[in-house]
């Protein structure tokens, strides 16, 4: 399927379209850092491009975890990203006022995993008329999504799409089950998120861990089986990311990996 997205570059190339940028909006010079890199790769790559970056962090393990710089100022920075790079922006949302709010500042509202069963605030992103992507419950099947994007189309907005993020296996693990992808692809456009399908939650720390060097393993399998979009969260120093950074993809890894993406995906066309 098509991303029904218009601000959308490249749309004519039969690529993937990747959705990118750090797990947080930790200030505006890193975010434009960021910004800049991935534009250049994506422009050169012609890879269709979504900004992406959280204004806030609602789910965090502990009460002292870092969970932004303030709801305002996170967002004029997302809007700053998409006015000076020229992409669309996304930013996750956490209850229903929130999506009006961030309407306001991005091109797509995402809805967290933990939120995909919420009706009331999957409603209320619909009714922004803004792109709505609708991340898979890590305790969810692939077949019930439908049912998340019957809520948006039916609240009058058929501009969704879904994102596979892993399903809980165990306590401390999560697995991707690559056969849900082609099912949920019968309702709308699917993203595979590679950086959050390798997180390893519920940590004695109270910090989640990540296993990224299989990124690269998740993305290719994806593209393989023939995922619309990928998702990846990046920093230049994953180490000193405020959050996640325990499974983000170094930021100057990204090029060399899309080019390899790229080569499987010509190869099925």
């Amino acid at each position: 399927m098509s991303l029904p997205l218009d601000q959308l570059k490249y749309q004519d190339t039969n690529h993937f379209f990747l959705i990118a940028g750090p797990c947080a909006i930790e200030g505006e010079d890193i975010a434009l850092r960021i910004a800049e890199r991935v534009v250049s790769i994506t422009d050169r790559l012609k890879i269709p491009y979504i900004f992406k970056g959280s204004y806030r962090k609602a789910n965090r393990s502990r009460l002292d975890s870092f969970t932004g710089i303030g709801d305002e100022k996170a967002l004029r920075i997302l809007r700053k990203v998409g006015e000076t790079f020229g992409v669309p922006v996304t930013t996750d949302i956490h209850a229903v006022p929130e999506a009006a709010m961030a309407a306001e500042y991005v091109d797509v509202l995402q809805i967290p995993a933990f939120l995909c069963r919420q009706t009331d605030l999957l409603v209320a992103a619909a009714k922004t008329g803004k792109m709505v992507n609708i991340k898979k419950g890590q305790f969810m099947g692939a077949a019930p999504m439908h049912y998340a994007v019957d809520k948006v189309s039916e609240s009058g907005n058929d501009r969704v799409m879904l994102t596979e993020r892993g399903t809980t296996f165990g306590y401390q693990d999560l697995v991707v089950d690559y056969r849900g992808i082609p099912v949920m692809q019968q309702y709308a456009p699917v993203v595979l998120d590679c950086t959050h399908s390798l997180q390893q939650p519920n940590q004695p720390g109270g910090v989640t861990g990540g296993k990224p060097a299989l990124i690269e393993t998740v993305a290719r399998a994806g593209v393989a089986v023939g995922v619309d979009g990928l998702f990846m969260e990046t920093h230049p120093d994953p180490s000193a990311a405020k959050s996640d950074g325990a499974n983000m993809l170094a930021l100057d890894k990204l090029e060399p990996l899309l080019e390899r993406l790229i080569r499987i995906k010509e190869a099925l066309q």
